[in-house]
Parts: structure tokens; sequence; C-alpha cells
């Protein structure tokens, strides 16, 4: 599976956690510090959102306006779909991979980019899941290949600010794979 096919799986996985959102769980808290189900939703629509500007060549300032500027649609799910299929046509086009992006963290090649959204999309489908009693299970190829992209990461994902305390380097010998990875994301499943 490329990358571009795991996308396509943590976007599809994203919006089914998304649609199964009741309208009394909007403003339950997330495993994401400080973040109701409304602030996650957004974070992900921004993240969308973002990636499309920058791919058209806007500026690390242009592009987190975009991040920001995100705010919630009467249909949710239509808006996510929406903007979900504007960021995969950015990664479909001729060269996106070697692009530069004026990413906020820097800038970046659009294959790294493209690793952050992979991630963004599973690890926030999990937190989505985590906080309305939905479907915490990920697909195991998205699981392994978040794992890999975090793995590299891990002495210092936690000074990052992104990723809460980080991994607790836990060496539980029966946890899963996604238990590791989610691990890794500073989350304690």
């Amino acid at each position: 599976m490329d990358d571009h096919d795991l996308l396509d799986l943590a976007t599809e996985v994203f919006r089914d956690r998304l649609a199964a959102v009741g309208p009394d769980q909007w403003d339950l808290p997330t495993p994401c510090a400080d973040w109701t189900v409304r602030d996650l939703v957004a974070h992900v629509l921004g993240g969308n959102a973002m990636v499309v500007v920058l791919a058209d060549g806007a500026s690390t300032e242009e592009g987190l306006a975009a991040f920001t500027g995100a705010t919630l649609d009467d249909d949710v799910v239509a808006q996510f779909t929406a903007g979900a299929a504007e960021q995969s046509a950015v990664f479909s086009r001729a060269g996106a991979g070697e692009q530069t992006f004026h990413h906020p963290a820097g800038d970046m090649p659009g294959q790294m980019v493209l690793g952050f959204r992979i991630g963004d999309l599973a690890i926030h489908a999990w937190d989505l899941a985590r906080a309305t009693g939905g479907d915490e299970h990920l697909p195991d190829e998205l699981v392994a290949a978040v794992h890999a992209t975090l793995l590299p990461m891990a002495p210092v994902i936690g000074s990052i600010g992104v990723f809460g305390e980080g991994p607790s380097l836990s060496d539980d010998a029966d946890a899963t794979l996604q238990d590791r990875m989610l691990d890794l994301a500073g989350r304690r499943p």
C-alpha cells in the first residue's frame, strides 16, 4: 500500500468516526488536552485546508490562517469529505512529494507533509472514537505506517509539544502495535 492509499484509508477511517458523532457529543472532552470533539474536528478540517493552500504556494502565515480559520458547517461530514478530496488531489499531482511546503514546522517536502496528514487523521480518528465511545480499532496497515513514522522520533517526541507527554517508553511485551503507536503519540490506551 503506497502513501496515497494510506491517506485514503486514514481519511475513510476518520470520516467513519466523524459520521458516528451524535448531536450531544460535540462538547465531550477528547484525549487531546483541552480539546472537545468540536475542537478536534476543527483541527483536522484546518489541517486539510492548510495543506491545500500550502500546495498552491501559500506562505507559512497563509497556511496558518487556513488552519486556524476552520469552522464546522451544519453538515460537517460533507465538509470533511470535500476538504479531504481536495487534500487527496494535492498529493495526486505530479511532483507533489518533492514540492516544498512552507509548513508551520518549517519548509519540508510534500512527502513529509503527506506522512504528517496520514498520522494526524489516524491518531485523531482514535481520539474521536475514544471520546465518543466509538470503534477504536484502526486498520493494521495504517497503524504500521504511522508507527514506523513516529518510532524514529521516540527520544524527542515528548518535547515537540504536540504529543502530550510523548511515549511512556513502556516495554510491555503484550502491547499491540496499535497500543505502541498510540503510546508514541502520547496516548495511553
